[in-house]
């Protein structure tokens, strides 16, 4: 049966397909399409000859064997082959050979977009936003000539996304999908403001300073911990830059959201104290090291800084150093620990005289 097998490998070959894959792919295919036609036999094979653009389908039928003492119950043999490619197959596998073909087209690109993306799971890349009625739940980013997908729980509460702006987006997962290669991104995770600041700061880059954790309400609030890594460095200092310029470049991709940064520490009580800024802890006890439970004494007017709106700030030192955070009074935890020690005093001054 003809099929123009030369011109089928160059177009293959045009889309980085080889011959064997094709070969594979077209044997495996026609040789379906062969046993949904009538009186196909159960036994059969494909042979491509690319050079006359023929194939042909090769039958073998089952012989029933005698039973013997020893195998009362033979298997049957396979018979001599023989062509059975049907008369009227040419159209069908025509139809079958462009199927075989779109498909492999479509595996090739996905595994092009695939390897192109492969590399930048973790990273932050800049796309353009693309409108999609079909789809309204979803915003589409174009990076190049390929979509990522930033869903609804990776978008930031209260931020517009308009078809045409560019926009910063960390990539969350790349992978494939019911419908081809799929390529996740977000602009809520906390790791996005990590990436924004590493553009921004040589010294995160060079390793004099590290972002030890980062705890984040996307669109309100981030809280970021460092730490400085070479003598003399201000790691504070590091992220916020001169006059402020760096972390203002990056509040600039986060819209109206505001950025605290804080001092990190292997002392967990003085790591406790400093995540409570811009609120400034008179001391901090830890009540469990096991559940990581503290207390942290703040002065009665930066108690509601110390707690935040809604409780966010209270919130996000919790998220940063993994700590349960109780937030005193030190005016009346000092109160308190002066009565109790007056309660003692005289409790020992009756204990004396009684003893007299």
């Amino acid at each position: 049966m003809e099929l123009d097998l030369t011109g089928i490998h160059q177009l293959a070959a045009g889309q980085g397909i080889d011959s064997e894959t094709l070969d594979d792919a077209l044997s495996e295919a026609l040789l379906l399409a062969y046993s949904k036609t009538p009186h196909a036999a159960k036994h059969a094979r494909v042979e491509l000859d690319e050079r006359a653009g023929t194939f042909t389908i090769w039958a073998r039928d089952e012989e029933p064997v005698e039973p013997t003492e020893e195998d009362p119950h033979p298997r049957p043999e396979l018979g001599e082959e023989y062509d059975d490619t049907p008369h009227d197959f040419g159209r069908l596998a025509a139809s079958t050979a462009r199927q075989v073909i779109r498909q492999l087209f479509r595996d090739a690109e996905d595994e092009r977009v695939l390897g192109a993306f492969a590399g930048q799971k973790g990273k932050l890349i800049t796309g353009v936003i693309q409108q999609d009625t079909k789809d309204p739940a979803n915003v589409h980013v174009a990076v190049g000539d390929v979509e990522a997908i930033l869903p609804k729980r990776e978008q930031v509460p209260g931020e517009h996304y308009r078809h045409g702006d560019r926009l910063r987006v960390y990539v969350v997962t790349v992978g494939r999908g019911l419908k081809g290669p799929e390529i996740v991104v977000s602009r809520s995770h906390p790791e996005l403001v990590r990436k924004l600041f590493e553009r921004e700061v040589p010294e995160l880059v060079s390793g004099a300073v590290s972002i030890m954790a980062i705890a984040r309400e996307a669109g309100a609030r981030t809280k970021i911990a460092v730490r400085a890594n070479t003598e003399g460095v201000n790691p504070k200092g590091a992220l916020i830059g001169p006059g402020g310029a760096r972390v203002r470049a990056v509040m600039e991709n986060l819209g109206p959201e505001k950025i605290d940064i804080v001092d990190w520490s292997k002392d967990s009580a003085k790591f406790v104290g400093s995540a409570l800024s811009p609120a400034v802890a008179t001391g901090v006890d830890i009540v469990s090291e096991k559940n990581k439970t503290a207390i942290a004494y703040i002065h009665d007017d930066q108690l509601s800084l110390a707690i935040g709106k809604e409780g966010q700030n209270a919130r996000l030192a919790a998220k940063l150093t993994g700590w349960k955070i109780g937030i005193e009074s030190s005016e009346a935890h000092a109160a308190a620990a002066q009565a109790q020690a007056a309660a003692k005093a005289d409790e020992s001054g009756e204990t004396a005289g009684n003893e007299q």
